[in-house]
């Protein structure tokens, strides 16, 4: 796959069950790696189902059954070659986070598979997370020569300083989805995607019979503190993106791809 063609590929669609359960899912054939393209049109889906009265808790979720999120698209990252575009990119991510933190709606994340990086960062931005055993996690993001700086605040308001930090230092090992599951990214972890998805389900119809004003007050009340994300976010891309300039950050990224 050419990297325009790998930055090209990707979807995110979404529907609406008439209880109000909107479900959105992305994905890319290279285990649902998150290229820029695809950043914007899931942040733009999520403030969209946000703000559709219909909507009364949103789903998120990834095609296909091994990978939840492999992170930001190699492709891409290796063909960054000024700032402006370095920190765009990353900016991405900053995006997403940021609509799922302003979504007035509760939103649930359904994670099948392992999750790297970015994946993290989603799985972190939701407001409840449900996943198999098979969702491992890793920030590999040091391991390439950058950093998860924009994905860190929603990580580490997830699951603390200290997890967050053994994530990102050892950035080529692999913590278990019961690992997560104790530091509280997850709430509960299943064996089968079919279980999960039964769980899922059962919460999903609960909270789109509850009040939705009741809703949107207690998410305001679990975001509080993260006021400043917007620009806090937007420092973060822009050190990822300087970072990603570097003839260490190229070379490592190079060395990965060849794997």
């Amino acid at each position: 796959m050419s990297t325009a063609n790998a930055v090209d590929q990707g979807h995110v669609e979404y529907k609406v069950n008439d209880k109000g359960i909107a479900t959105i899912e992305f994905g890319h054939p290279l285990s649902n790696s998150l290229p820029g393209k695809i950043l914007q049109k899931l942040a733009d889906t999520i403030t969209e189902l946000g703000e559709n009265d219909t909507v009364k808790v949103i789903v998120l979720t990834s095609a296909g059954e091994r990978a939840f999120c492999a992170g930001a698209s190699f492709d891409e990252l290796i063909s960054i070659k000024d700032f402006p575009t370095g920190k765009e990119f990353f900016s991405g991510f900053a995006k997403v986070i940021n609509a799922s933190r302003k979504c007035p709606k509760l939103i649930i994340g359904r994670v099948q598979g392992k999750a790297v990086g970015g994946g993290v960062g989603l799985a972190s931005a939701v407001d409840y997370c449900l996943a198999t055993k098979h969702a491992a996690v890793k920030l590999s993001e040091l391991a390439i020569g950058i950093g998860p700086f924009v994905v860190g605040p929603a990580v580490e308001r997830k699951i603390g300083v200290s997890a967050m930090s053994q994530l990102a230092i050892n950035a080529t090992e692999w913590r278990s989805a019961d690992w997560a599951r104790e530091k509280g990214l997850y709430t509960d972890i299943f064996d089968t995607a079919e279980e999960m998805d039964e769980e899922l389900e059962n919460l999903a119809n609960t909270l789109a019979n509850s009040n939705p004003e009741a809703m949107m007050l207690l998410k305001k009340i679990f975001w509080e503190g993260t006021e400043n994300w917007d620009e806090l976010l937007s420092e973060r891309a822009a050190m990822s993106g300087q970072l990603v300039l570097s003839e260490f950050t190229v070379n490592a990224i190079n060395k990965f791809k060849a794997k």
